[in-house]
């Protein structure tokens, strides 16, 4: 009986505490990278989530258009979503072209989008701004999303590594042993087998959320891009329209 039981196959858990230093790095250096790899995830799905929850209640009230002010008031509140700071951006940019061309004693005034004219070049000042402030949104959804793509592309590597010295390990323990017993490689392609799956386990997540998050941020992109157009318009209808005689209309 006693044979049965020294005789039955070891666990993973019992392989990797006997398997060698050099094994074992390997397959803690892949641990932190899984580790990591599913902290960004889940932070991703949290400021995604958040981000998409807010630009639709952002779009919910500038949709109705009832007060640019009002609008201004709401966004400094959604500090996630994307359409928020654009927003913000562009309306500082707004509030600045106006301000110029205000009499001085106007200028101390609170920002709102009163009825002082604005020019095309002013409203291509404002689209630059526009432009720059996606950029930064794009930039900021992105970030730590590079992580995951170095994860997918170097954790199969990392895991080919640690097989590659399990196999070694299996070839010094026949030239010691003299035989090739399957007791004898057994332990050694077993170490293999596990750097091989851990550098799997490890990348495969990571590639298939980095596809994923990549797919939220060119959806986000789009969504920006499509918001600046309409900020541009709703600034020359309000603001730049009556240029030529008349006044500009009330914003609100």
């Amino acid at each position: 009986m006693q044979n049965v039981i020294s005789d039955s196959p070891l666990s993973v858990v019992e392989l990797v505490m006997q398997s060698s230093l050099m094994a074992k790095c390997v397959l803690l250096l892949l641990l932190i990278f899984s580790i990591v790899s599913w902290a960004v995830i889940a932070s991703k799905f949290r400021i995604y989530r958040t981000a998409k929850n807010e630009d639709s209640r952002f779009l919910q009230v500038f949709s109705k258009m009832e007060n640019l002010t009002h609008i201004y008031n709401l966004a400094k509140e959604l500090r996630v979503s994307p359409l928020a700071r654009i927003f913000l951006a562009g309306y500082r940019e707004l509030y600045i072209f106006q301000n110029q061309k205000s009499p001085k004693k106007e200028r101390e005034k609170s920002p709102s989008a009163d009825s002082k004219l604005i020019t095309p070049i002013d409203l291509k000042g404002i689209g630059l701004v526009l432009n720059k402030a996606t950029n930064r949104e794009v930039e900021r959804l992105s970030r730590r999303l590079d992580f995951l793509a170095t994860t997918g592309s170097t954790t199969p590597f990392i895991g080919l590594f640690g097989t590659v010295w399990g196999i070694m390990h299996s070839f010094r323990s026949i030239s010691v042993q003299g035989t090739a017993s399957i007791g004898g490689v057994a332990p050694g392609i077993a170490e293999a087998l596990i750097a091989t799956a851990a550098g799997l386990a490890a990348a495969i997540p990571a590639v298939i959320f980095f596809n994923y998050f990549n797919n939220k941020v060119v959806l986000f992109t789009s969504v920006m891009d499509d918001f600046s157009q309409d900020f541009i318009y709703i600034a020359e209808k309000n603001f730049a329209r009556k240029m030529v005689g008349g006044s500009s209309p009330d914003p609100s």
